[in-house]
């Protein structure tokens, strides 16, 4: 007897190629036989009915920081309702193993600042008490609902082996000898690889570079030639020009670490806007030189513009703008007293708007800003609304009617700044890069930044937008995209496709409706602390393993999810793939 039958669905099997009706069986978690609909007579526990439906691999996320969420929240929610099944974590070289005992309070404060995880939610949704990466992994194992899979961070790694002198201070040999030995260790216990950042964007919660900065070149090679020493691992790193454009020796450094595990390393997020038509041939130059050298460095993309808000109370993408951190991380009423001073928002405004802001200089168009949450009487009325608008009405400029509201809010406003890059040239520039073999779906940061932005409904979104929105890529390749694309760049065994053998991970939604709903704040996590977050729409049935995990777009609290193990569960993917 089969534990489920899907009956009558149009089943795409994740390889690209065009959905065809048929019947799949599932017994022990596998896909056992997949054939024409009805030519299967074997009774199931389970039958599903998906005429008028897609049925699709799960979908994978190649870029999360569900590491700590998964302790208290085994749907890794939202992703899940939104048909994700596997979900990969301990990117940016931030990860919550090894740790040092004692050293949690660090860890929590970095984590909070720079993956924006509320500080509260850290401090009472675990208990801390883990040491070693087996540790941790054997907290999540058989208690999630999802496939998990994590890097470990150079971050972790650092830290247990240098302790304080981590930040501040270049690795002696041996210290560099001991942080292979502590990367060999994790990922023999499942590791599926190794993740660094050098980016200026991350610091701790003391206001110090993380501990990766602090590496030179020769220490993150290294790293990486021992990660290569073992099977069905890769790579992941961040730097600071992955926020615009790479520099020469940026473009190096990857190419180079790629080239000596001989593994592909991925990097998040290149973004694309037609105003800036030469970032892309830049940042795909990485691939370039990484493939002359035997390498290869993919770059994450995302197919959907994910709403964010900003607030001046609370870090956000403001305080990356060159010179903002020195206003803004003073306490609160010092920060208002700098805001209110005419020569430091003209110094604030000139360096928005420099080409030293890079990406961030999207964030600079403060006309465009839609005012959010308001507090104070004297904003009354101005939810919804355009900056441009009301510093017409009272006859100020855009910037200092952005802080003229904020300042009454006690900067508690929340802001939602309007994409200048939803034009119809910068859709088709997306369009050829998600097509383009250098770049891959991915980079949602689900997990992170939880009160701040919500990628992680971008399947659905993407879904809907190429079933019945602007139809840019066939709904084939979209599914291609976020299943096998990603299941052969990690080399996951058995996933991301649909076939005989297979693991049962499947998502059944509606083409008529399937989508997002719109994010909203709720108070949900530990600690009472908030985030945002998005039910899906049109999202039937997601199976992982052969268990149903959510059903009609709600999880069923089933926790049938693997934790993925470099080796066991994942093939070598050599740098030429």
């Amino acid at each position: 007897m089969y534990d489920e039958v899907i009956t009558g669905g149009t089943v795409f099997d994740g390889t690209g190629t065009p959905g065809a009706p048929a019947d799949i069986a599932i017994r022990d978690g596998r896909i056992v036989a997949i054939a024409a609909v009805g030519a299967l007579t074997e009774a199931a526990v389970i039958t599903t009915d998906a005429a008028g439906r897609f049925v699709a691999p799960g979908f994978i996320d190649p870029h999360t920081h569900y590491d700590a969420q998964l302790l208290w929240d085994p749907t890794a929610s939202p992703s899940s309702v939104h048909g994700v099944t596997t979900v990969i974590g301990g990117n940016c070289g931030f990860t919550l193993a090894p740790l040092l005992p004692g050293d949690g309070d660090y860890l929590r404060r970095m984590m909070a600042k720079v993956e924006g995880m509320p500080l509260a939610a850290l401090e009472h949704g675990a208990d801390w008490s883990w040491e070693t990466f087996a540790d941790y992994l054997a907290r999540l194992d058989g208690n999630i609902s999802v496939n998990a899979g994590f890097l470990v961070g150079h971050c972790a790694i650092r830290r247990y082996v240098m302790g304080g002198e981590a930040v501040g201070n270049a690795a002696a040999p041996e210290q560099v000898t001991a942080m292979q030995a502590e990367l060999s260790a994790a990922i023999q216990a499942g590791a599926l690889g190794f993740s660094f950042t050098n980016s200026t964007s991350h610091s701790d919660g003391e206001g110090e570079p993380v501990a990766s900065r602090w590496a030179t070149p020769d220490e993150l090679i290294a790293l990486c030639e021992e990660t290569g020493r073992h099977e069905g691992t890769t790579l992941e790193g961040i730097v600071p020009g992955c926020l615009d454009r790479f520099a020469d020796d940026e473009i190096e450094l990857l190419a180079q670490m790629s080239a000596a595990a001989n593994r592909p390393m991925n990097w998040n997020v290149l973004t694309v806007d037609a105003r800036e038509p030469d970032r892309v041939p830049r940042q795909m130059q990485a691939f370039d030189r990484a493939a002359a050298i035997g390498g290869r460095v993919v770059a994450l993309t995302m197919p959907v513009q994910v709403p964010m808000n900003m607030s001046l109370l609370t870090f956000c993408g403001l305080w990356l703008l060159p010179g903002w951190q020195a206003v803004l991380g003073v306490p609160v009423p010092e920060r208002i007293d700098r805001l209110d001073d005419a020569d430091t928002r003209v110094r604030l405004l000139e360096n928005s708007k420099s080409p030293e802001a890079g990406v961030f200089r999207r964030l600079a168009d403060w006309g465009d800003y839609i005012v959010g949450d308001t507090y104070a009487v004297a904003n009354d009325g101005l939810k919804g609304r355009v900056v441009r608008d009301i510093a017409a009405e009272r006859g100020r400029s855009c910037f200092g009617t952005f802080l003229d509201i904020s300042i009454a809010d006690e900067l508690r406003t929340v802001w939602w700044p309007t994409p200048q890059d939803d034009d119809a040239q910068s859709w088709r520039m997306r369009a050829e890069l998600w097509n383009d073999p250098r770049a891959m779906i991915g980079g949602s940061d689900a997990g992170a930044h939880l009160d701040r932005m919500c990628g992680a409904p971008y399947p659905t979104r993407f879904l809907a937008d190429c079933i019945r929105g602007r139809k840019l890529v066939p709904v084939e390749q979209a599914i291609r995209m976020m299943t096998s694309a990603p299941a052969l760049l990690f080399g996951l065994r058995d996933r991301g496709v649909l076939r005989t053998g297979a693991h049962a991970d499947i998502v059944i939604f509606d083409p008529a409706t399937v989508g997002s709903d719109d994010a909203t704040l709720v108070a949900d996590l530990p600690g009472d602390s908030v985030r945002l977050t998005a039910g899906s729409r049109g999202v039937d049935r997601v199976l992982v393993n052969g268990v149903a995990i959510v059903e009609y777009s709600l999880t069923t609290g089933a926790v049938p999810g693997t934790v993925l193990h470099s080796g066991r569960d994942t093939y070598t993917v050599t740098a030429a793939g």
